[in-house]
C-alpha cells in the first residue's frame, strides 16, 4: 500500500513539473510572439512618423494624424510595459522597458510643443524617442532569438 501511495506521489510530481515546464516554453514563445508584434509596430512607426511630421507643419489634417499615431504608439509601449515577461528572458525585458520609457518621454515632449504651437520635425527626428525605439528593435531581436 505505501509503495503504490508513494508511486503515485512520485508520478504526480513528475507530471506536475513537466506541465510547468511546458507552461514555462509556451510562455516563452508567447512573449516572443508579443516582442515580434511590437518590434513591427515600432519599426513602421520610426519608418513613418519623421515623414509624417514634417507634413503636419504645414497640414492640419496630418497633423492630427501625426497626434494619434504619437498617441497609439505610447499605448502600445505601456501595453508592451505590462506584459509578464519569461524569467528567461527577464533582463532583455527590463531592457525594453527602460528604452520605452525613453520613448515616452520623448513622445510627451513632442506632444506638449504640438499643443503649445511648436511643431517642427527636425525636433522629432533628434529627439531620443527615434534613438530609444531603434534600441529597442535591437533588443527584440535578441528576445525573438528566445523563441526559437
Amino acid at each position: 500500500m505505501k509503495t503504490t501511495a508513494i508511486t503515485c506521489l512520485m508520478f504526480i510530481t513528475v507530471m506536475l513539473s513537466g506541465c510547468s515546464l511546458l507552461e514555462g516554453v509556451n510562455n516563452t514563445l508567447n512573449y516572443a510572439d508579443e516582442a515580434t508584434d511590437y518590434a513591427n509596430e515600432v519599426s513602421t512607426f520610426v519608418n513613418e512618423v519623421p515623414s509624417l511630421a514634417e507634413q503636419a507643419t504645414t497640414d492640419e489634417q496630418t497633423r492630427k494624424e501625426l497626434e494619434t499615431r504619437l498617441e497609439d504608439m505610447k499605448q502600445h509601449i505601456n501595453e508592451f510595459n505590462e506584459l509578464e515577461e519569461p524569467s528567461v528572458g527577464a533582463d532583455l525585458h527590463q531592457q525594453v522597458v527602460d528604452q520605452n520609457k525613453q520613448a515616452l518621454e520623448g513622445i510627451d515632449a513632442y506632444l506638449n510643443n504640438m499643443e503649445n504651437g511648436k511643431l517642427d520635425s527636425k525636433v522629432i527626428e533628434n529627439t531620443e524617442v527615434f534613438k530609444a525605439l531603434s534600441d529597442i528593435t535591437d533588443t527584440i531581436d535578441q528576445i525573438k532569438q528566445l523563441g526559437s
